[in-house]
């Protein structure tokens, strides 16, 4: 695999610190982040069902796998030096149960909190 790339909510406070701490870690493989159900994405990607990928972090390789919620979360971390051990643990039968429980709240706060896109999310200002 030589790059990753991770759709997130652009309207969602937690996926956009979640994308700023991404692109602040050593990466092994590449991450591009991209707004969930943008224009880019649309464009990249124009068999996704970009409806769902609002509703749970979605993670495309560049062969064309794709990854869903909690599996798109590992495969994050796989990506990044620091973690790849983590990730590799979270993928094992005693791992999984905290890799989905931690999923499953960053997906109730983002539906919490989250302005809708309208389809439109788009690429946030990094701070300054």
């Amino acid at each position: 695999m030589q790059r990753l790339t991770v759709l997130y909510v652009a309207q969602c406070s937690l996926c956009v610190h979640l994308r700023h701490w991404l692109l602040r870690q050593r990466q092994l493989v590449p991450l591009e982040l991209v707004p969930a159900a943008s224009d880019e994405a649309r464009r990249r990607f124009p068999a996704l069902d970009h409806e769902s990928t609002l509703r749970e972090i979605t993670v495309i390789g560049d062969r064309g796998q794709v990854y869903r919620s909690t599996a798109a979360w590992i495969v994050c971390l796989w990506a990044l030096a620091e973690y790849r051990p983590r990730a590799h643990w979270l993928s094992t039968p005693a791992g999984q149960p905290f890799a989905k429980v931690t999923v499953l709240a960053a997906a109730k706060y983002r539906e919490i909190t989250a302005a809708p896109c309208e389809g439109r999310c788009e690429l946030p200002v990094a701070p300054g």
